[in-house]
């Protein structure tokens, strides 16, 4: 284990220490969707004076070196290999020079040991004419590319759960000012309703004097005025 991570140290830090390490790194950036909104939430707060407010915290950068391509789009969760290393600058010739030396390793009998097994693919490969040279530097390139495209992944990925999370904010942000709008104008009808009322009683009782048989004599007979019982007629037609 030792070396492996001597390895990954001295090339580029990217290689992967051991399925231990994997399982730990997967638990932790395993996250619902809620614990990321929140997450990325936190980083991006707005205010009521910022409504309409959509940017995000600045990003930060990712090496890219100059000779990689544009990374290729994943669809279906399912990666394309091969233009994922195209995009990393990895030729046909190194990925078939890699794709030899994982074949011959995988012919061996698993009971062989790791010296007898160096010895038998590093004769097999120079039969072939490929140098140790080339395969280490196909398998590193192989590995890059890959990084790469986690990171480029990675990157995107945290832009959309940002922007995601400043247009949830907002949302909610919007949700509370319709409500409390709703509320303000029902008080406000509320309070409309008290004082009409109150003035209704008041016109009530100077009609009133004159009786009520009167009133609704005058009402009937007048092409100006409407009957109660019809006016509440129609207004149950027009629900």
């Amino acid at each position: 284990m030792a070396e492996q991570k001597n390895w990954g140290s001295t090339v580029v830090g990217w290689f992967i220490e051991s399925d231990e390490d994997q399982n730990k790194t997967q638990t932790n950036t395993d996250a619902t969707t809620d614990e990321l909104i929140a997450k990325y939430a936190n980083q991006t707060p707005l205010s009521a004076d910022s409504s309409t407010d959509t940017s995000v915290a600045p990003q930060t950068e990712t090496y890219v070196p100059s000779n990689y391509g544009t990374p290729p789009p994943v669809q279906n969760g399912q990666v394309d290999f091969e233009a994922v290393y195209q995009a990393g600058g990895v030729d046909a010739e190194e990925r078939e020079r890699i794709a030899k030396a994982k074949s011959l390793l995988e012919s061996l009998p698993e009971t062989t040991d790791v010296t007898t097994k160096k010895q038998i693919v590093e004769a097999s490969l120079k039969a072939f004419g490929v140098p140790i040279e080339k395969i280490i530097e196909a398998g590193v390139s192989e590995i890059e590319a890959l990084e790469f495209y986690i990171r480029s992944g990675g990157t995107d990925t945290e832009k959309v759960l940002q922007n995601g999370a400043a247009r949830i904010q907002q949302y909610e942000l919007e949700i509370q000012n319709l409500r409390k709008i709703m509320d303000e104008r029902v008080k406000e009808q509320n309070t409309v309703i008290a004082a009409c009322n109150a003035k209704k009683l008041e016109v009530q009782k100077v009609l009133e004097f004159f009786g009520r048989d009167v009133v609704a004599r005058v009402v009937k007979d007048s092409p100006k005025l409407h009957e109660p019982a019809a006016t509440e007629s129609s207004e149950s037609e027009n629900q």
